[in-house]
């Protein structure tokens, strides 16, 4: 006689086996190398180096009068 095996189960554990499949498929189609991480890492610290440079900084206070030492 065969075994007995308990369908519920046995939907469940192929339903996780598909997504698994279908996670690594996308993993392996956007995954991004190490290289094009730093890559974007570094141009996004240049940039905002390049927007601190170019900052303006008021010589004014709040309140509108000069600033005070």
């Amino acid at each position: 006689m065969g075994d007995v095996i308990q369908l519920n189960q046995y939907r469940k554990k192929r339903s996780r086996l598909a997504r698994g499949k279908d996670a690594a498929e996308n993993r392996a189609r956007h995954g991004r190398t190490k290289q094009a991480k730093e890559a974007e890492r570094r141009s996004r610290e240049r940039e905002a180096l390049d927007l601190d440079a170019k900052l303006i900084e008021d010589k004014t206070d709040r309140e509108g009068g000069p600033k005070r030492s």
